[in-house]
């Protein structure tokens, strides 16, 4: 008997989210009074327990009544749950909210169903239909139909859909994030073939989408599908649906109270999936209920035919050690042969007298009673298995790379070797894969040959795939103002690009000098690290503008935390002009010297005294802050001062 749980069976992160806010919402209440509209999610068990904690569920009927008692003495909290709500409600409660500081309210809206609010506030509008595929019922589709600018309609099957309400010439299609994939796919194929050039956006949620594609594999290799959730869920009706699509042995169940043993004892393998809002303690004890009816349908004549059966190479058999030598090591096998496994293979191992072992069977021999075994054949077994199981779940390995050869490299995933061609390994063509031995990497697995036990891998999958999560996660946690360290990437003409870990930036070139600036290149290079900030960005056209000057580099605040009227200072001049010379004091900041302060006597030009490229001393006369302009003085440090002329007068 064997059970196989969906990889991706369970609470999605939009549920997960909103049930851990409510949660958290509960252990610091604080004198508040809890609610959520509606139920937070299609799950009895999960709702009952809230409510039991106190969290009580408003309509939308008594919702705003209940908003309008919130005071200094009672004060309320009200979550949006993550199927959302319509529009002119949240617009409704956001401004109560604001006007009272006693009301709360958690928007606990999914991200991939705000997502479709976003996209339907920008496409519709008087002239373009927005059709919806999904139950017109649902919340969250009747949350996405209010925020539609111009018409809408929502067709839960292709074959109910109203034709003569729906503008062909002009429209866009959704999907509830929890469609069905067959559904939504079905419309998609009929609307491109009736309408002229639908538009179509793929807003079905990839958790949802796992789920089915998952059901749909699963319920081909079991004898028995038991799908687990709330029965008003509608993904968890999308579940049984596929899976009962392959298989008529499928049962929709809410937790393990609702098992029939029967069903379970007749089964030799069970699938097991749950809804988005299933929690993971309903799956573990229905799990947990099924391996208890199995083990209870086990009888006396089958252990006693498992522990007199004869021994045949090839068999993997269990065993006691015995006794531990630096040759063997002595396996009680319950039969009537010992177990010897080489000491070697267990090396290192912490195995000790008394321990059941797993090994396979290389001979047999009934003369001298004993039977030769081996750990690692059957450590090898065993990471196959996981090799074989991971190809067809997408489940991520770990390995370590052990050499390389013509094509790729080998990569060992425990005791097994796998290959990785050259083109898998991410390392750019041409590049150097000697860097990766002795490396671990994690892979996917691509195929296999299991007649051959042989399989190829994929690290450039993983790559990928971890790259496109973090530049997902870096989107979500963008924020104005937020500091970033990162290498100047490409230098155009009105700025330089910036890598800020996966996802570049802009620095305008009016950022990247208080100085004016004809060309990036006068400034930075590419390669360079440069302490970034950011000053906006859209997320939806992936662009962020970055800012680099700041008030602690600006060179007339440089220039006026280091001097004042009155300072001698060393000047280079860089500029003459009929009426006297320019000198930078500090860079990008420059003073006159006007030609009557160039020298003691009379001079017809600035040239008869000074040169471009000359350092000299000169003293601060003049600082016009607002204009921000310096006037300097030569000829001031050969006169007396005033105070100096006073002490002689007496």
């Amino acid at each position: 008997m064997q059970i196989k749980v969906a990889r991706h069976a369970g609470f999605c992160f939009g549920v997960r989210r909103a049930v851990e806010t409510v949660r958290s919402l509960v252990e610091e209440r604080d004198g508040r009074r809890i609610y959520t509209l509606g139920k937070l999610i299609h799950n009895p068990h999960v709702v009952e327990r809230l409510e039991a904690a106190g969290v009580q569920v408003l309509t939308e009927e008594n919702l705003f009544c209940v908003a309008s008692t919130a005071s200094q003495s009672s004060p309320v909290v009200i979550v949006i749950r993550a199927h959302g709500t319509l529009r002119p409600i949240m617009e409704r409660l956001t401004a109560m909210a604001k006007g009272n500081p006693f009301l709360s309210v958690i928007d606990c809206t999914c991200p991939f169903v705000k997502k479709i609010h976003t996209i339907v506030e920008r496409e519709t509008g008087p002239d373009r239909t927005l059709i919806v595929s999904g139950d017109p019922s649902h919340p969250e589709v009747r949350g996405i139909v209010s925020y539609a600018a111009g018409k809408a309609a929502v067709i839960p099957r292709v074959e109910e859909a109203d034709l003569c309400n729906i503008n062909k010439e002009n429209c866009i299609f959704v999907a509830q994030t929890t469609q069905k994939l067959a559904e939504w796919n079905k419309c998609q194929v009929f609307f491109k073939n009736y309408c002229t050039n639908p538009i179509f956006f793929d807003t079905i949620c990839g958790a949802t989408e796992n789920r089915q594609t998952e059901a749909e594999a699963l319920s081909k290799e079991v004898d028995l599908m038991v799908v687990i959730g709330g029965r008003e869920s509608s993904n968890t009706r999308a579940l049984y649906t596929v899976s009962r699509r392959n298989l008529a042995n499928t049962v929709l169940i809410e937790d393990a109270s609702e098992l029939s043993p029967d069903l379970v004892r007749a089964a030799h393998t069970i699938g097991i999936t749950a809804g988005a809002s299933t929690p993971g303690d309903i799956i573990e004890e229905v799990e947990k209920t099924m391996s208890e009816i199995i083990e209870s349908t086990e009888n006396f004549e089958t252990l006693l035919e498992g522990s007199l059966k004869t021994l045949n190479t090839g068999d993997i058999v269990k065993g006691v050690i015995t006794s531990i030598s630096s040759t063997e090591v002595h396996v009680d096998l319950s039969a009537n042969v010992t177990g010897i496994i080489p000491a070697e293979e267990l090396a290192g191992s912490e195995f000790k007298v008394g321990d059941e072992i797993e090994a396979f069977v290389v001979r047999v021999s009934d003369i001298e009673g004993v039977a030769g075994l081996s750990r690692k054949r059957i450590e090898r077994i065993g990471d196959w298995k996981k090799i074989v199981e991971a190809s067809e779940s997408g489940e991520v390995l770990e390995g370590t790379v052990t050499e390389v050869i013509k094509g790729g490299v080998m990569l060992a995933i425990g005791a097994v070797k796998v290959f990785v061609p050259a083109s898998q390994t991410g390392v750019p063509k041409d590049g150097d894969m000697n860097a990766l031995v002795g490396t671990t990497q994690k892979c996917v697995i691509m195929e296999i040959s299991e007649g051959r036990n042989r399989a190829v891998a994929s690290i450039k999958t993983v790559l990928r795939r971890e790259r496109k999560e973090a530049i997902a996660k870096f989107w979500e946690t963008l924020e104005v103002g937020q500091q970033f360290t990162g290498a100047v990437k490409s230098l155009t003409a009105y700025g330089a690009f910036v890598d800020l870990g996966g996802v570049d930036g802009m620095v305008h070139i009016t950022e990247l000098s208080w100085g004016r600036i004809k060309n990036p290149a006068e400034v930075v290079s590419v390669g360079d690290t440069l302490t970034v900030f950011v000053k906006g960005f859209d997320a939806e056209k992936k662009r962020i503008s970055l800012g680099y000057k700041t008030e602690e580099t600006n060179p007339w605040n440089i220039f006026m935390n280091k001097y004042s009227v009155g300072d001698v200072a060393s000047v280079k001049i860089v500029n003459l002009t009929p009426f006297g010379a320019f000198a930078e004091i500090v860079a990008d900041v420059d003073g006159l010297i006007h030609i009557s302060q160039l020298a003691e006597k009379r001079v017809g030009a600035p040239s008869e005294v000074v040169s471009i490229g000359d350092v000299v001393d000169a003293k601060i006369i003049g600082i016009d802050e607002e204009k921000q302009k310096v006037s300097l003085s030569i000829r001031a440090l050969s006169e007396p001062e005033v105070e100096d002329e006073a002490d002689d007068a007496e």
